[in-house]
């Protein structure tokens, strides 16, 4: 059994889509207002989420902002045709998908059917912590913060992005190669002086004894790796 969300100031779009979604496996809840999504998502467990975007009180990108602090929930927006800018920003800020007025009731019924099935895989309700915590170093993913022991480090986007993925892929060596392909996207061609700068930099910051890494190793002729536990 799922619980689905339809939240739409039109109670026509609800009514109508409680029709195109039949189903005894499914079970609706309705709102008016982006406030009312939030409420009963905080209240609920919801496993799909069809949110309007021009809706008063909270519009449903605001709301799916808010939803986004508690629940990983799918989110696919109801969206009109002159939408197009809040199209993106949805999808920049949370949404998993959006729909277009007028619907295509098989359109509906298919990315629903997608979305759940996505989320159960997936494992859920669970929301996964964008905090990253490695004995003394605490990265911060969502506000772009890293501190040590206690007191906040200055990174630039790069080497922020190089520990982030040493820390979740902690005591895993990892050689410059490697390491180019996942934070720079790119061929790793001619890479080495390059990440080897970054870790250096990375290393001063992160280090009391840059000479003498508590965290941040090189294992020589291997790579380069976060030493530690990821809690």
């Amino acid at each position: 059994m799922y619980n689905i969300l339809i939240c739409d100031d039109e109670k026509d779009i609800v009514n109508a889509l409680k029709i195109y979604l039949a189903d005894s496996n499914y079970t609706f809840f309705e709102g008016s207002t982006g406030q009312d999504a939030v409420d009963i998502i905080k209240n609920n467990e919801i496993h799909l989420v069809l949110l309007d975007i021009m809706m008063p009180v909270m519009d449903g990108i605001s709301a799916m902002v808010e939803i986004r602090k508690i629940s990983n929930v799918p989110i696919i927006l109801l969206t009109a045709k002159s939408e197009d800018n809040d199209k993106v920003l949805g999808l920049t800020v949370g949404a998993d998908d959006y729909i277009t007025k007028p619907f295509n009731p098989i359109e509906v019924m298919a990315r629903v059917r997608s979305q759940l099935r996505r989320y159960m895989q997936l494992g859920g309700t669970e929301v996964k912590s964008s905090v990253l915590r490695i004995k003394g170093i605490e990265l911060d993913d969502n506000a772009k913060i890293v501190t040590v022991d206690g007191d906040e480090v200055s990174l630039t986007p790069i080497e922020f992005d190089i520990l982030k993925f040493l820390m979740e892929n902690c005591n895993k060596v990892y050689s410059p190669k490697d390491i180019y392909r996942a934070v720079w996207k790119d061929s790793p061609v001619g890479s080495e002086n390059t990440v080897a700068v970054h870790i250096r930099h990375v290393r001063e910051k992160i280090e009391i004894n840059p000479n003498e890494p508590r965290y941040l190793k090189v294992v020589w002729g291997q790579g380069y790796k976060i030493e530690g536990d990821n809690k």
